[in-house]
């Protein structure tokens, strides 16, 4: 082992020369940080080589130590977390964790490129997006170049646009340009896609494929979803609790997996094959802030394969040296087989009949929007006051006791029809009928930010129970919905800082649910999560449905998610409903292009990566007739300018148990002139 940081390194003894050496190096790296005078580690011996021209996939749940290993390999760890580093780790041949920093800075510039999750808290929001480009390309022109290459449309006008008045993958591409500015041999990736919608999802994928294609520089590609490292990945690393558990080349750690947690997330990811008429698996019990056992396996408190000898010696990581397929288990040879013979637990099924609360609706309606529109005054790239039409005329009759989810880009208003149902934006025009505020909750898909943090969950709970009961009877309700959550009683005297992620949305779903409302609006409430997270918090919704009969109305912008928590799917494309129907049908037999891209882009196992053009247009100068033609890849002269290509048209037969007098949106309807043709 190396030193502490600020250390002379020790000599390491000389190597024959090797051809083609790898771009990075990482030899038994250790990192510790420090948070509240507690020091912690964080990377605990990982051993890893990046070699030239491949994509590497590092692939693991939050907490597991992916982005400081990322940090250490640019030389960036937070000072004020004091960071302690042992180890070899090198990019280049320059020692990043231990190297004078003028050659790490030159490393950085010369070297290294990255891509952050988040590309708004990395440009300057103050900055036309050419000239921070320009600043690292040396020249306009090149800057030009460099947008044009990441698939940038119309780069020469997207250089005088503000980072605000771009997409969010736009605005990611525009960091990859940056990114390759100066020739880099290593681009590091941090979760690039994770906030993405999966079409721009597989566009950015396509994007930082194709850097290795064409540079020949190296990717080492994080993210929590084995479906997407799988669709670009050479190579897969799987990280946990700072140790990498799994190595291998993609395709045999995605067909024969070795080690259980990788089995694990594996499981835990949605398809199209998911069985919907079972509990979505997951990873138990959830990841929590215990110490780490000073001997055993990592693993070994969650492994349903777990033996005595786990518990007392640590298998060995994975390293560098060895076989290209590696896992750090007992069981490697027999963990698929096992785990296959193990019994599912018994649950009740999540797609069982909610019991029906009652609505005081028509035809059991429990919450209609009637030709719904929803305008804001905005400002263009002029500085113009500009209307933008977040919502054109959406129709939709949604059930007592059904889930309705809701689907499409960004951009496609989504968000903005469950603000309008939940209070919290004003219409402008239509009619929506329902059972008022309060009768009505919503869940966002940012816990941390919609729980107030100086409040413990008591406070947060028991805030919505009014005063009419004493205190203790107040905390025994909130107690009872941590427990219906899943969550323990101790929870209620945490801070939200205090939890993780996962925790913080069950937090959330139990303020929400403690006064049962008739309508519960979820918004992305499981996008950033870890896929066993989300995968939990999905079985918890479903749950709560049944149990207390609530009417769900869920969005997000994965299909693979709306098959499973949706008894009907209804997608949206710029302020209309353009498609609607059972899960079932909407998966099975989609009849508009927009919903067959949609599902084409949603990342499977071994799956190509699909090509999907054109951006979405814009809602300040929304396209004549049917705003997707632009787009389409079947469109028709007269998609640019009739109606039918607006209009939501009943197809086929009415789905039993229908209303007859319910309205077009509620049965199989698609509003394109090919809706007959499609298949």
């Amino acid at each position: 082992m190396l030193p502490l940081t600020g250390e002379k390194p020790a000599e390491e003894p000389t190597r024959a020369p090797v051809p083609n050496p790898p771009v990075a190096v990482v030899r038994d790296l250790h990192v510790s940080l420090e948070r509240g005078g507690v020091r912690s580690p964080v990377v605990k011996g990982v051993d890893l080589d990046i070699r030239p021209g491949e994509i590497l996939g590092l692939v693991g749940e939050s907490g597991s130590g992916k982005s400081v290993l990322s940090l250490a390999l640019l030389g960036l760890l937070p000072a004020s977390a004091a960071p302690r580093v042992t180890g070899t780790l090198t990019v280049g041949g320059t020692d990043m964790a231990h190297g004078p920093e003028h050659l790490r800075r030159a490393a950085r510039r010369d070297d290294l490129g990255v891509v952050f999750q988040d590309p708004m808290t990395s440009l300057n929001p103050t900055m036309r997006v050419g000239r921070q480009v320009a600043e690292a390309a040396g020249s306009g022109a090149e800057a030009v170049r460099l947008l044009r290459a990441v698939g940038v449309p119309d780069p020469e006008r997207r250089m005088r646009a503000y980072p605000h008045e771009l997409s969010g993958g736009l605005r990611q591409r525009v960091m990859i340009a940056m990114a390759i500015a100066g020739g880099p041999r290593l681009i590091v990736a941090d979760e690039p896609t994770t906030a993405l919608d999966v079409t721009v999802q597989s566009q950015v994928l396509r994007v930082l494929r194709g850097l290795t294609d064409d540079m020949g520089c190296s990717v080492l590609m994080i993210t929590h979803d084995l479906g997407v490292a799988g669709q670009i990945a050479d190579r897969i690393a799987v990280m946990y609790a700072g140790r990498l558990a799994e190595t291998g080349p993609a395709e045999q750690v995605l067909r024969d997996p070795r080690h259980p947690y990788t089995l694990g997330l594996l499981a835990s990811r949605l398809d199209f094959t998911t069985d919907r008429a079972a509990p979505l698996r997951t990873l138990l019990p959830e990841p929590t802030a215990t110490a780490a056992p000073a001997t055993g396996c990592l693993y070994q408190s969650r492994c349903p394969l777990a033996m005595d000898r786990c518990a007392t010696e640590r298998p060995d990581a994975p390293t560098a040296d060895t076989a290209p397929h590696q896992a750090a288990c007992f069981r490697a040879d027999d963990a698929a087989t096992a785990l296959a013979a193990l019994a599912p637990p018994e649950e009740t099924v999540p797609h069982a009949p909610a019991v029906p609360r009652d609505t005081g609706g028509r035809n059991g309606v429990v919450l209609g929007a009637t030709e719904l529109t929803c305008d804001f005054t905005v400002r263009d790239s002029r500085g113009r006051k500009a209307a933008l039409a977040a919502l054109r005329g959406v129709t939709l009759d949604i059930e007592a006791g059904e889930s309705l989810a809701l689907v499409g880009e960004s951009g496609s208003g989504k968000s903005t029809l469950l603000r309008v149902m939940a209070g919290l934006q004003k219409a402008t025009g239509g009619g929506l009928e329902g059972p008022g505020r309060s009768g009505i909750q919503m869940v966002f898909q940012d816990a941390g930010a919609s729980l107030t943090p100086w409040l413990t969950v008591r406070e947060l709970l028991t805030e919505r129970l009014g005063r009419g009961t004493d205190r203790a009877a107040r905390r025994e309700k909130a107690a009872a919905a941590l427990r219906a959550v899943g969550l323990p009683e101790a929870a209620l005297d945490a801070r939200p800082a205090e939890l993780s992620g996962g925790q913080r949305q069950r937090v959330a779903l139990a303020r929400a649910t403690i006064v049962p409302p008739r309508v519960l609006l979820c918004d992305e409430p499981t996008s950033a999560l870890d896929v066993s997270l989300a995968a939990n918090v999905l079985n918890l919704i479903q749950k709560l449905r049944r149990e207390l009969g609530m009417t769900v109305v869920f969005v997000t912008h994965d299909l693979s998610v709306a098959r499973v928590i949706g008894d009907r799917i209804a997608v949206m494309y710029l302020g209309r409903l353009v498609e609607i129907g059972t899960a079932d049908e909407i998966i099975r037999d989609p009849r508009h292009p927009y919903t067959r891209a949609l599902i084409a882009a949603v990342p499977g196992l071994g799956v190509t990566l699909p090509e999907i053009t054109g951006e979405p247009a814009s809602a300040l100068s929304p396209p004549s007739g049917c705003a997707y033609h632009p787009r389409c890849p079947v469109a028709r002269d007269e998609c640019a300018d009739t109606l039918t290509g607006i209009q939501l048209v009943p197809i086929g037969p009415r789905p039993p148990g229908t209303a007859r007098t319910a309205a077009p949106s509620a049965r199989r309807s698609v509003a394109c002139v090919h809706r007959g043709e499609i298949r």
